[in-house]
């Protein structure tokens, strides 16, 4: 195949292994192709065939959140045996997956690939990498920046590995000393991540910020706005979005019309409102057509979206047309996709 001929399977899934001519492999069957790997095919003169990719439109979102996850459990594994980010495996293998889950039309349909309770640390990190790509591409960042934000957003609970399991999956309250266990986090990341020579400073900073808050109320510094770097502010967002609404082994997710009347009200002091308005008019605007589950139990389709009510769109159910911005009974509980 020549140059123009792979460019055209840019996002197409690898279907084996893709080899140089010393047998090294150079793109990993599942990779999701990007320019990149186009440019190390050339490079390395390898021939793939047609057959050896599969088109975007036979793969599903659920195969491919999970195997995201599959790879970062098996990079934070190694991360906690050899003490440093394996960054060149992590832009060549769960990146250009992040950016392929990104592209989906339903993002709820993605999210929902990571509801299964276990494996929930590595699942959100996948999470929050899809979301915040989502709104970097929102908020128009450049190439550079949105491969760097995607990077930072996917290692931001990256110091977890250092917080023992019990703590983590405890089904009840932290007592004091559990919360400030688990807050330390940020510092352990944070640490992991400076370790690793060459790595941008942002992807620390994420790592440490990504629990600060506007207002001075976070944690680890109590940083306000202006101190608080801008890709922590994304990843603040997607990080609070992906946890209300995600299953957990101790609890349910949050409904999803409760979860964003809470970041409504925390735009005000907590979270960035320009970033929080940002990923909350573009998220409803991405739902229309999308399935959702009344808090009645009944299930209907998204029609329109209320500019001006943005969370209490138009909603088809059976025949019945229901304005949910001037019902005052009924919500939406989850957003199927």
């Amino acid at each position: 195949m020549n140059e123009r001929q792979l460019l055209n399977k840019v996002g197409y899934k690898v279907n084996k292994d893709l080899l140089n001519s010393r047998g090294v492999v150079v793109i990993p069957e599942q990779t999701i192709l990007q320019e990149q790997h186009v440019e190390w095919i050339l490079n390395h003169g390898i021939s793939p065939e047609e057959q050896d990719f599969e088109n975007p439109q036979t793969i599903t979102s659920d195969p491919l959140v999970t195997q995201a996850s599959e790879m970062v459990k098996d990079m934070f594994h190694l991360i906690n045996e050899e003490k440093e980010i394996p960054i060149e495996e992590l832009n060549r293998s769960v990146i250009p997956t992040i950016y392929r889950a990104a592209e989906f039309p339903s993002l709820f349909s993605v999210l929902s690939g990571l509801q299964a309770k276990d494996d929930y640390t590595y699942r959100h990190n996948i999470g929050v990498g899809v979301i915040s790509t989502l709104i970097g591409k929102w908020l128009h960042l450049s190439k550079d920046e949105l491969s760097l934000l995607s990077t930072a957003a996917t290692l931001h609970d990256v110091g977890k590995i250092r917080i023992d399991d019990d703590i983590l999956n405890k089904p009840g309250k932290y007592s004091n000393k559990e919360y400030e266990m688990m807050q330390n986090h940020t510092l352990y990341g944070f640490e992991i991540i400076k370790r690793t020579p060459n790595l941008p400073p942002q992807l620390a900073l994420v790592a440490l910020q990504h629990h600060e808050r506007e207002d001075g109320n976070g944690y680890p510094n109590g940083l306000k706005g202006g101190q608080i770097e801008y890709f922590s502010k994304i990843v603040a967002v997607a990080d609070i979005f992906h946890a209300m609404t995600s299953k957990r082994v101790y609890k349910d997710a949050m409904p999803f019309y409760r979860v964003v009347r809470q970041m409504q009200q925390d735009s005000f002091g907590q979270l960035d409102p320009v970033i929080c308005g940002v990923f909350i008019s573009r998220m409803m605007e991405l739902a229309v057509g999308d399935e959702v589950i009344l808090t009645d139990g009944r299930r209907g389709l998204i029609m329109n979206c209320n500019p001006l009510d943005l969370t209490n769109p138009l909603v088809r159910v059976g025949d019945e047309y229901i304005d949910l911005s001037r019902n005052g009974q009924l919500f939406i509980q989850t957003l199927v996709g």
